[in-house]
């Protein structure tokens, strides 16, 4: 398929700055094949899903994970913003790094403050040791491991999506609202934004119903904000993000699968790890490994019933899985709709509840 397929117009104002509150106020699109689209809110999600059904949610933690600095290289300065891709050891990232062609292998770069050296924990210096073919450059920090993770956290900024940065500053709200209640394994770069509708009560009204929950872990990389830049979607590749599927959690879907249960993923996340860990045969195995798996349209579904998602932009990389979910006319439909109504779109938007299409 060509990228032009999944181009819609979006206006501006659809794109959601700041999320509903509470959380699970927002506005939820049901979409059902052959059934007309509803309009409900995420509040009403345990009266769509019924006892022996299992959500997965992705646990993933958002680090701070947007970092000012300056590279050096002899006496020339460039102020310069990185943001961490991928972990590739306990001293090295992947980046994405702006102005990156003016970045080189051997450059020097001083994160955060620099004028007080006083306590080491507060050194953040790294080497650019590789620039990649997809832009990404790898980072080789001084620090590694738990200190290098304090001095993150200390120094580095909520990395939000680049549509609503462009528009606003990070402030201290973010920190909260960017990040799911459930979050806690940290290292992810964006959060699983359908996650962030749940709030404890709604959990608890969840597990009332006889819906079980169960957790996978998928550490979202910068990848998901870059635009696809081939009109020919066969030639686009995905970055790789690392999951982590348990081989508990496995057995419970398999078992719930087998009792007659639906597994409802929330987010594309946890959508794209289970069906990572499926084989052929539907049985979900344990799985630790990065996936790069690209879901569009004639993709067969192995493990997973139902979707919950928010809207995505245009011509993005999920707007392309959720058309192979529902159904390409079915999910350009609900857009839409969505967007004539008034919806809220992408990360602090609203949410669409999708049931799969039948291939």
């Amino acid at each position: 398929m060509q990228l032009a397929d999944f181009d819609f117009n979006l206006p501006d104002d659809n794109i959601a700055l700041r999320p509903v509150s509470p959380r699970d106020s927002a506005r939820m699109l049901r979409v059902t094949p052959g059934a007309p689209l509803a309009d409900l809110r995420v509040s009403d999600l345990p009266d769509q899903l019924r006892a022996g059904d299992v959500l997965v949610l992705n646990d993933t933690r958002v680090i701070n994970a947007r970092l000012k600095g300056t590279r050096y290289r002899g006496e020339h300065q460039q102020a310069c913003v990185a943001t961490l891709h991928r972990r590739l050891s306990p001293s090295r990232w992947t980046a994405f790094m702006k102005p990156g062609k003016r970045l080189a292998v051997g450059d020097r770069v001083a994160f955060g403050e620099t004028n007080d050296r006083a306590c080491l924990l507060g050194v953040l210096d790294a080497t650019i040791t590789e620039k990649g073919e997809g832009g990404e450059l790898t980072l080789s920090f001084d620090l590694a491991g738990p200190d290098l993770d304090a001095a993150i956290a200390e120094r580095g900024a909520m990395p939000l999506p680049p549509y609503i940065a462009a528009k606003r500053a990070e402030d201290a709200q973010d920190r909260a609202d960017y990040q799911t209640v459930y979050a806690r394994d940290d290292g992810s770069v964006a959060a699983p934004t359908a996650g962030l509708h749940f709030t404890p009560e709604l959990m608890a009204r969840l597990r009332d119903k006889g819906v079980a929950i169960a957790f996978v872990t998928l550490h979202v990389g910068a990848g998901t904000f870059l635009p696809v830049k081939t009109d020919d979607l066969a030639h686009h590749r995905m970055h790789a993000e690392y999951g982590e599927v348990t081989e508990e959690t496995a057995s419970r879907l398999n078992a719930a699968r087998a009792a007659g249960g639906r597994i409802v993923c929330v987010g594309t996340t946890s959508l794209r790890l289970l069906e990572s860990a499926t084989g052929e045969d539907g049985v979900v195995r344990p799985f630790a490994a990065e996936t790069a798996i690209f879901i569009t349209p004639g993709y067969r579904f192995r493990a997973v019933d139902g979707l919950m998602t928010n809207f995505h932009l245009p011509k993005s990389t999920l707007f392309m899985l959720v058309c192979a979910f529902a159904g390409y006319e079915a999910m350009h439909a609900a857009y839409a709709h969505a967007i004539a109504t008034g919806y809220r779109f992408y990360s602090y938007g609203d949410a669409s509840l999708l049931w799969r299409a039948e291939p």
